[in-house]
């Protein structure tokens, strides 16, 4: 039977109790979301701190979101098993733990490591919030809200995220962006075990390892692939990677066919609200996060702004975010779904057609670009509400984990090759574009072209005029990358608009009326 045929008696409405306990499962949330536009914000300092190469820092900002997409599946799915609320317990202590060695990383490399134990962790934490919601809150009114809020979160910490790391980067080195998880997990231990319940699904069935470990594999290989393919074009290992992954999920994917109790019940995709939805998100996110990588560098190097002044400038869209997020709950009760993710995401589309428009190196650049920013979050806000409302009433509570790590998974995946093919592009764009200035040699060109941070850097080490003609002769190839990636980011939301639309149009959100 579906969620949204169970009808809940009066005594089985949340009370205190189940809200208080909302509080405490956003705390996770607050931070994983804070933690992303953190370090989009620290990537200039990282570039100096460390000297990573292009690739490094590629690296640095998604294999977290690497190692969560590998893994969420086989967490969610282990949360149903061993009890959501012990899975949260433990990857808090280890989400803790990574943290502080990403704090003191001496090293590129070291950061790296430190970013994947941070993925590990992370990936117990997200299926577990989300479907402890799906069983605490059985009214379906109740659930909507409890969700809408849950989606705002990430809202809220991507608005609180450039507020806190400004004021972190311009006081404190570039590693006190992690020691903020540090807090916030001490609370999560201490308030869990006493608010929030314990669910698990009664009968799991036998945990399969071999699922588990083809689904890790496959994804991991099949985006080690195409991010190899984006950065270094064509090349006999990047092809074998990609081939590797799509043949172990395959595999992966058979195997789930013929097993009695499956790792990943393929059955939910048969729902199209609930795979549309799952495609959404991914799509959305590649956008969004792509963008997050090239406009907090463009902020800070290009027009100049201090890490704080240019956290400010996306504060209006993240934070427009938490109220179209919660406003859309409305909506939703009077129209169809596709339609309203149709208009969310136009809203989105609009918002990277403005940043092809960017100029460079002015104050106007800020104000053009906080107008495209707001509409991009007030998009983003409406869509991500009514997608993870509609994954997450698509399944029966006892399979609540599974679901929600999909929805996870799609999120991760699209955050990662936002980076990994967004952020390359932009980052091959900017190399290609730079062409030799006169003064400088041609290691100092090719450390300028391996980062704008770099050119900053080597910029500021030579003599007055060469060294602002490099500066001058960086940022216009930088903006001009950012033209032609926002572009893309533009036609990737079109499309995935244009595709609820169309799949969508008929299917209504059945939302009791009050």
């Amino acid at each position: 039977m579906s969620v949204g045929s169970v009808e809940r008696l009066p005594e089985q409405r949340a009370g205190r109790r189940e809200w208080t306990a909302l509080g405490v499962l956003l705390l996770p949330v607050l931070l994983i979301s804070v933690d992303a536009t953190v370090l989009s914000f620290a990537v200039p300092h990282l570039s100096e701190g460390l000297a990573p190469s292009g690739n490094q820092l590629l690296w640095i900002v998604d294999i977290y979101s690497f190692m969560l997409a590998g893994l969420l599946v086989t967490m969610g799915t282990l949360g149903d098993r061993i009890g959501r609320r012990r899975l949260l317990l433990i990857g808090a202590v280890g989400f803790g733990f990574a943290s502080a060695v990403a704090a003191y990383s001496t090293s590129p490399e070291m950061l790296i490591f430190a970013r994947a134990l941070l993925g590990f962790a992370g990936a117990t934490l997200m299926p577990s919030t989300l479907s402890l919601l799906r069983n605490i809150f059985l009214d379906q009114r109740q659930r909507t809200l409890a969700i809408a809020i849950w989606a705002t979160m990430f809202s809220v910490g991507s608005a609180a995220g450039p507020v806190i790391g400004g004021w972190l980067l311009e006081h404190f080195w570039w590693g006190s962006v992690f020691l903020i998880n540090l807090p916030v997990m001490v609370v999560l231990l201490c308030l869990t075990p006493f608010l929030v319940p314990e669910s698990r699904d009664p009968n799991p069935g036998r945990y399969d390892l071999m699922s588990a470990g083809l689904s890790l594999v496959a994804m991991l290989s099949a985006v080690y692939g195409i991010k190899t393919m984006a950065s270094h074009g064509f090349s006999i290992t990047a092809l074998a990677a990609l081939v590797a992954g799509i043949g172990f999920g395959v595999a992966f994917v058979r195997r789930q066919r013929v097993l009695t109790n499956p790792l990943l019940d393929l059955e939910l995709f048969a729902n199209r609200g609930f795979s549309v939805s799952v495609v959404t998100n991914m799509l959305t996110m590649i956008a969004f996060i792509g963008a997050l990588f090239f406009i907090t560098q463009y902020l800070q190097i290009v027009v100049g702004l201090s890490p704080m002044r240019a956290a400010l400038v996306l504060v209006p869209g993240l934070t427009l975010a938490i109220f179209t997020g919660l406003f859309v709950v409305r909506l939703m009760r009077r129209f169809s779904i596709g339609p309203l993710i149709f208009a969310a995401l136009m809203i989105v589309a609009s918002g990277y057609a403005l940043m092809t428009q960017l100029p460079t190196g002015s104050d106007a650049g800020g104000w053009l670009l906080a107008v495209g920013f707001t509409l991009v979050g007030a998009g983003v806000g409406a869509s991500n509400t009514i997608t993870n409302n509609t994954i997450m009433t698509a399944v029966r509570p006892e399979k609540a984990g599974a679901a929600s790590a999909i929805s996870e998974t799609a999120y991760e995946v699209g955050a990662a090759m936002g980076t990994a093919i967004l952020g390359t592009i932009v980052t091959t764009l900017y190399a290609s574009g730079l062409a030799n200035v006169p003064g400088v040699s041609d290691n100092l060109m090719h450390e300028a072209r391996q980062t704008l941070g770099g050119a900053l850097h080597v910029s500021g080490d030579l003599s007055g005029e060469v060294g602002s003609a490099l500066k001058a002769a960086a940022d216009v190839s930088f903006t001009s990358a950012v033209h032609t990636t926002s572009l893309i980011g533009a036609l990737l939301v079109a499309y995935a608009a244009t595709q609820a639309l169309v799949v969508l149009r008929r299917r209504r959100r059945s939302v009791p009326a009050a």
